[in-house]
């Protein structure tokens, strides 16, 4: 398939979602807006495990996103949601860069408890400030889009839209990347970083882009979901929640974009309905569906389309 097929179909699918949400009833709509929001905080996970990073804080820069959305309403009086959404982006990245020079210090398990200390001690200082409403957090009020105010009977569909645009200009820009030479190296990292050490290139610098990468898009991603549910609060710092998104990241495996969106939508099905039917056993449900999916498919379940596409690769060539 080339550019021009892929730009096609990627347009057609982003047009066959729009208008599957007009025609949605309002909790798959939501359950919907809550898997692509998540679904950019995972694509974060999934861009860091590409060039051999772990993280279990995530949820850090999530809450970060979803706190600016808050607060540059609550205290700026900024309604806009798509401005609300790129300024959390921003701020987690920019959050993210101070920290980066350190973790990239390090591999493995020692980068992800740095990274979850991070995160639990934001979760700390969000759960004790009481200007930001404490452990309760706060509500917000219903956002405007470019210039429109978001009410009635057709919001939930309004804030569904947004949310599927930015993530899949964000998923565009992502396969972009892992198609360019830095995307290239920073696989290459997760492979043998001292090698591409002596090939001239910084795996420490390459680990700290990806890293960057992740917290702008869980910034993002917690805006948006914040918007969604109209209400923050010092969960989304919490480790769980991080654990959720490293959850989702290994079921979808690190070979596709899509694949981060689509187990964010399987995760958010699964809990779903195991929560209504074993409200005090979903846990149990989500670790059986985990093991499952990685005994069937143990590269992810974008294996299940990147095998083939390989395959094709191959056999045009021979």
């Amino acid at each position: 398939m080339n550019a021009k097929q892929s730009f096609f179909w990627s347009v057609m699918g982003l047009a066959g979602l729009l208008l599957a949400g007009a025609l949605l009833p309002q909790w798959l709509l939501f359950l919907m807006t809550m898997a692509a929001s998540h679904g950019l905080a995972i694509l974060g996970v999934v861009v860091l495990t590409r060039g051999g990073g772990a993280t279990f804080g995530q949820g850090l820069f999530f809450a970060i996103g979803a706190y600016v959305a808050a607060l540059l309403s609550d205290w700026m009086g900024v309604q806009d949601a798509l401005l609300r959404v790129f300024a959390g982006g921003l701020i987690a990245g920019a959050t993210g860069a101070v920290v980066a020079p350190l973790l990239a210090r390090y591999r493995g398990i020692f980068f992800a408890m740095l990274s979850l200390a991070l995160s639990m001690v934001g979760y700390g200082l969000l759960s004790k400030s009481t200007r930001l409403g404490g452990s309760d957090g706060f509500n917000l009020a219903r956002p405007t889009l470019l210039g429109r105010v978001v009410s009635g009977d057709g919001a939930d569909f309004v804030i569904y839209a947004l949310t599927i645009v930015v993530a899949a200009g964000c998923a565009a820009l992502v396969g972009r990347y892992f198609r360019s030479s830095a995307g290239l190296v920073s696989r290459a990292v997760r492979s043998n970083g001292l090698r591409v050490e002596y090939l001239g290139a910084s795996p420490q610098r390459s680990l700290a882009v990806n890293f960057v990468i992740a917290c702008v898009l869980g910034g993002m991603g917690g805006a948006l979901t914040a918007i969604a549910l109209g209400h923050v609060d010092p969960q989304f710092a919490y480790w769980t929640t991080s654990g959720e998104f490293v959850f989702a990241a290994i079921l979808g495996g690190y070979q596709s974009v899509l694949a981060a969106f689509v187990a964010s939508f399987g995760l958010e099905v699964v809990r779903s309905f195991s929560n209504l039917y074993f409200p005090n056993s979903w846990q149990l449900v989500l670790g059986v569906f985990l093991l499952i999916v990685v005994w069937i498919l143990p590269q992810g379940i974008g294996s299940l389309w990147t095998g083939r596409r390989r395959i094709r690769a191959r056999e045009q060539v021979q």
